[in-house]
């Protein structure tokens, strides 16, 4: 599955705060993040990494601080990011194979096929089935064959192993380390190691 590189760019954040429900969460973080590098997000539960990913997607907006995009022209942030939430967003009476068309259709910039998608996480006899069937390590895989079926520089994933077994965590390992060859970036949040060499931490509170 050969898919071309993405331009250069830059994601930068400066001085972001969160505030959830009156209360602050975080304040003053920044970091960047560079075509070719991978952030592993890291903090206690109900420190603010679901709130960040959140941030970066458009779905919260900062209590303070800034977001800048540099390198993909007049791209929107949240037309560059593709996230892979905590759960897995699938429609469980939909099929695996359906699943994935209609997150091409959605998303826009068509990467690989679904059903190449579904041979790539080892999932092929899986196409016809409603993923309401499927056990919950099957059901993660194909949420994160959503990061193929559509190209996007900037992955965001929330807890990315969650459900998977060894084996599949390896797969996802090779996924991420062909995306960072392309040029994308991936920001992380886990409480685990990804698999990946030189990966940056950057963590939420104490």
């Amino acid at each position: 599955m050969t898919q071309t590189a993405f331009q250069p760019f830059v994601l930068g954040a400066e001085g972001l705060a969160c505030r959830r429900g009156g209360r602050l969460i975080f304040a003053d973080l920044g970091f960047t993040l560079a075509g070719g590098e991978a952030i592993a997000l890291t903090g206690r539960n109900g420190a603010g990494k679901s709130s960040l990913i959140a941030m970066l997607c458009g779905r919260l907006r900062p209590e303070a601080g800034t977001l800048r995009l540099d390198g993909l022209g007049d791209m929107p942030l949240a037309e560059a990011v593709h996230l892979v939430g905590h759960r897995d967003g699938l429609k469980t009476a939909l099929t695996a194979l359906e699943n994935l068309r209609f997150a091409r259709d959605v998303l826009g910039s068509p990467g690989a096929e679904p059903e190449a998608a579904l041979a790539v996480i080892g999932l092929p006899h899986v196409a016809a089935l409603p993923v309401g069937y499927l056990s919950a390590g099957q059901r993660r895989r194909v949420a994160l064959a959503r990061l193929l079926v559509a190209s996007r520089p900037l992955w965001l994933l929330d807890e990315p192993t969650a459900a998977l077994d060894l084996a599949s965590q390896a797969m996802l390992a090779g996924l991420m380390r062909a995306h960072l060859a392309r040029g994308g970036a991936i920001l992380a949040a886990t409480h685990g190691p990804l698999g990946l060499d030189g990966t940056r931490e950057v963590r939420i509170g104490p």
